[in-house]
């Protein structure tokens, strides 16, 4: 299955023309139409999921496997080589010719290095063969990935080792196997160990508070749903636009004379090009297994988003890599382009990742739905206020987490949550919150209510709130929304700050409450303490007045405006010791992580730097310049025949003028991308203070120019051209 994209003729424009769009459109719309029968069948189609397992596995070799992944256990290598074996004749039948340890290095991406199955026999010729040894473990070389001076470079080696509890794919006609990626000394280097870490901290931690109420679980997970933001744009405008082929953002580019202003885009009829997109880019993500729920347009032109059902945290982390590498993959063949960028475009709005996250039992309750009994409210509301105290104790983390130079143009933009970490309960808990903590009875807003069990802790109402666009941890119902990651994240970062945090408040908590005498007693006290203590960073405000950073500079909440004064917070001494004690990361491997951060966000700055010069200098100037010359001659004509031309003349001075400036800033950018200091720390804090209003300063005056200069001589396509295509 799948889509053919059939070759357009393009007009002088390089656009494709719109009714041949249309054409190809309706019939991908049509062929999935009749095809919509057939999406149970497709959908897992390319995994190794439960039911292949337990199909094409003996059943003691299913048991053992299913022990493993549910326990957490080694698998024996006896065990590994039938498993191997069924993977493979699996894969084959499915066309797969290699297989490759699908890991996620420090990059943010993913990474693959691919194997085939043929092993060679004596007589010239080739068996498929797979063994155990080849699942479970992997040595890529490791020397070129980001390590943060965990390895030198000319030590190579590194192990990727089978995580079990990630099912196999095949992707590209290869059997891909989901993998933790370690160095030969044993330090992490990839995003998915420690997320595994923190999933298994918070689960360990969970219990023992449930266990508290009674309940024997034996595992609690994290659940994620990351809603993705994305912008299309046409092909053949990305390919005349350097800045985003180097940066995946438009460095230079003029408000168009309709924006989104007029609110028209968000939730409106999809074209019937991205249509076709979509629906092509919902049967890849169905045969991978993952669950591709909604669609639709977002608030800028040009920008949508993309939406699964959940899942838990590791696997969710998984599929949304997976997402945006397809997204890219699926737009070519449409004559699209996919940017993933937190702000691709000055001026309208930049693209998130919302991660919605909640905590599950294994008998599939949900910790964070208000219940129906007392002794489950009490246990809500437990959990509740320690979600509460780990966002304010650790609000710092979280804001590393969605640190980046794409996502700093996004937050606190009017558009995105503001880079001070807060959160969100409606009004309607906030009043129980604040009786909590006064010791005084609570008036319900007039919704049914329920019994805690505890005298003083009033009803809780169930989804009796609205919902705070401008939070940025935001409680909607039975799950809390981070809506600071960036579009282009991988979510691991952020959820391992929040497990870990989360895991901590829970592990106090559960110290301080196991043998005591009364429970009830003791966790209302314990309740009305700790969410007395962390009031705080509770807010249902507007997240995007200019009240709100002077109120939060008064309760003493962080406003780390950029990653550089962000990042320097990570290892500090609270934090260090909050991954130890779970077991996260050591300081050696939290160091190495903020120092990749502090290079990536430096490095992406420098090439930024250089890409603006250099459009500036081949593109830009040259165009102004031809532009005002040929006005001048325009001048020099007309004069000539006796004709005066003071309009004309009056432009092309004005051009002249701009055009001096822009060389002017262009020469000022130069200068401060050469003064940039050798340490990497250094150079970040610099790149913010000097390199970046420098490249605005010269954008300034370049967009200025964009809007003077005809249309025929300007070099690049217009914002215009990109966000309102057909």
């Amino acid at each position: 299955m799948g889509y053919t994209l059939q070759r357009i003729e393009r007009p002088p424009s390089g656009r494709p023309h719109s009714a041949e769009c249309a054409a190809l459109a309706a019939a991908d719309g049509g062929k999935h139409m009749g095809e919509t029968k057939k999406v149970p069948e497709l959908f897992g189609s390319m995994v190794f999921n439960e039911a292949v397992m337990k199909e094409r596995l003996p059943k003691d070799v299913y048991r053992k496997l299913r022990r493993t992944i549910g326990q957490g256990l080694a698998l024996e290598a006896e065990i590994a080589d039938v498993v191997a074996n069924a993977m493979k004749d699996w894969a084959i039948e499915k066309g797969a010719t290699h297989f490759t340890h699908w890991f996620q290095p420090m990059t943010g991406i993913t990474a693959e290095k691919h194997d085939s199955f043929i092993s060679p026999m004596p007589d010239g010729t080739v068996i498929m063969e797979f063994s155990g040894k080849e699942l479970i473990k992997g040595e890529p070389d490791a020397s070129s990935f980001p390590s943060g001076g965990l390895r030198a470079t000319f030590e190579a080696r590194g192990y990727t080792a089978w995580d079990p509890t990630s099912y196999a794919f095949i992707k590209d006609d290869t059997l891909c196997i989901p993998t933790a990626f370690c160095s030969y000394t044993g330090e992490i280097l990839d995003k998915k160990t420690p997320l595994l870490r923190s999933m298994e901290a918070i689960s360990k931690q969970a219990c023992r508070v449930l266990h508290l109420f009674g309940k024997d679980v034996s595992r609690v997970t994290t659940t994620v749903g990351p809603e993705q933001e994305y912008f299309l744009i046409d092909k053949e405008d990305y390919r005349r636009r350097p800045d985003l082929i180097l940066t995946g953002r438009t460095l230079f580019g003029a408000q168009p004379p309709k924006g989104q202003e007029l609110e028209d885009h968000y939730f409106g009829t999809i074209r019937p090009r991205v249509k076709a997109f979509m629906a092509d880019l919902d049967e890849e993500l169905w045969k991978l297994g993952i669950n591709a729920k909604t669609e639709h347009n977002e608030v800028a032109p040009a920008q949508h988003e993309m939406a699964p059902i959940f899942a838990t945290a590791n696997i969710a982390t998984d599929h949304n890599q997976l997402c945006m590498e397809i997204m890219k993959k699926v737009a070519d063949r449409h004559g699209l382009i996919c940017l993933l960028h937190e702000k691709p475009f000055e001026g309208v709005n930049g693209s998130g990742k919302h991660n919605n996250w909640s905590i599950c039992t294994d008998a599939g309750e949900n910790l964070l739905e208000p219940g129906s009994t007392p002794a489950e409210n009490a246990q809500f509301l437990l959990f509740l206020t320690a979600v509460i105290k780990a966002v304010d104790e650790y609000q710092d983390l979280l804001r590393i987490s969605v640190a980046s130079a794409g996502n700093d143009h996004r937050l606190g933009a009017n558009e995105a949550p503001p880079a001070i970490v807060s959160m969100y309960v409606g009004d309607e808990l906030a009043g129980v919150i604040d009786a909590i903590v006064s010791g005084t009875a609570y008036q319900s807003a007039g919704r049914r209510s329920m019994d805690t069990g505890v005298p003083v802790l009033p009803v809780i109402p169930q989804d009796n709130s609205d919902r705070n666009r401008t939070s940025p941890f935001a409680f909607t119902g039975n799950k809390f929304e981070f809506r600071m990651p960036g579009s282009s994240f991988n979510i691991a970062c952020t959820n391992i700050m929040l497990n870990t945090a989360v895991a901590d408040a829970l592990m106090a908590f559960a110290d301080e409450l196991e043998g005591v005498k009364d429970l009830n007693e003791a966790l209302l006290a314990l309740i009305r303490r700790e969410l007395s203590a962390h009031q705080r960073i509770l807010f249902n405000g507007n997240g995007y007045s200019a009240e709100w950073p002077v109120e939060a500079e008064r309760r003493g909440l962080l406003n780390l405006r950029s990653t550089p004064e962000a990042v320097v917070h990570y290892t500090d001494e609270k934090n260090v010791a909050l991954f130890k004690r779970h077991g996260v990361f050591t300081l050696t491997e939290m160091k190495s992580r903020q120092e990749i951060i502090i290079e990536e966000y430096a490095k992406a700055i420098r090439i930024e730097a250089l890409t603006s010069l250099d459009m500036l200098s081949k593109q830009i100037v040259p165009a102004c310049i031809a532009y005002s010359k040929e006005l001048a001659e325009t001048v020099a004509v007309k004069k000539s025949i006796g004709i005066d031309a003071p309009a004309e003349a009056k432009k092309a001075q004005e051009l002249t003028r701009l055009t001096a400036e822009l060389i002017d800033k262009q020469e000022a950018l130069r200068a401060a991308v050469a003064g940039e200091p050798e340490d990497m720390t250094e150079r970040a804090l610099y790149d913010h203070a000097s390199v970046i209003p420098a490249m605005e300063a010269a954008r300034a005056v370049a967009d200025a120019l964009e809007t003077q200069v005809a249309k025929r001589c300007w070099p690049m396509p217009t914002y215009g051209d990109m966000l309102f295509y057909v």
